[in-house]
């Protein structure tokens, strides 16, 4: 008898996962998956995922739709490795932007320009955000916020390990700052702005040097 799947609560969300492959810099080394992954990429980007069909990647990648289907059973299961690899793409970029920064509030300004750059510059993610953030949501950990949490987890992660290297203050309520950062990010993302230019990287720079670097620094007790 197989063995009864792990709860939605056990597994890991693909931003957990693309999160690992960057880290480990995973590659399967499968020329033919890679290469219809470049197809339904380029497909994706040009008609949307819901406007395109598989036969339209397997065309795109000059496969048959069999071999398609072997590698990827349904469509769905397609979505979710491109969206994976993107997202893999962007944390790789990430972690190396924040890497040759001088200390943790330098870190926080370095990583939020970096993700607006990678995500506003990604035509797929980007696109998605701005079009079909439903689609988005459901592919990568689901409705109700939960993607939102998922990079929240990945930021206060980021912020103990400055706490364990002695960076910033031990009394700092790393999931709060967390959160704080990335709704400042995400709300720059799906709003646009009539104050800040998000193709400025110096005024974007400049933002996170007043209003995130601060959330470094733990909260005065309350009287």
């Amino acid at each position: 008898m197989p063995p009864a799947p792990a709860p939605a609560s056990a597994r890991k969300s693909l931003l957990e996962r693309a999160y690992l492959d960057a880290v480990e810099q995973i590659d399967d080394g499968d020329g033919t998956r890679t290469r219809l992954l470049d197809a339904a990429f380029e497909q994706f980007c040009r008609s949307g995922i819901q406007r395109s069909s598989m036969e339209e990647v397997a065309r795109r990648a000059g496969l048959s739709r069999i071999t398609l289907y072997r590698k990827f059973a349904t469509k769905d299961a397609l979505v979710d490795q491109v969206i994976l690899r993107e997202f893999s793409r962007y944390f790789a970029r990430f972690l190396d932007d924040i890497a040759h920064a001088d200390d943790a509030a330098e870190r926080v300004v370095l990583g939020f320009v970096s993700s607006l750059r990678a995500i506003r510059g990604n035509p797929l993610i980007g696109g998605l955000i701005a079009t079909e953030p439903t689609l988005l949501a459901g592919s990568t950990v689901g409705g109700d916020g939960r993607i939102l949490a998922t990079v929240r987890q990945f930021v206060a992660g980021q912020l103990r390990r400055e706490q364990r290297a002695g960076s910033i203050s031990d009394d700092l309520d790393t999931d709060l700052a967390a959160e704080m950062m990335v709704r400042v990010t995400a709300s720059f993302l799906t709003i646009p702005s009539r104050i800040i230019d998000l193709d400025d990287e110096s005024q974007l720079g400049a933002l996170a040097w007043q209003f995130l670097v601060p959330m470094l620094e733990p909260s005065p007790p309350r009287r």
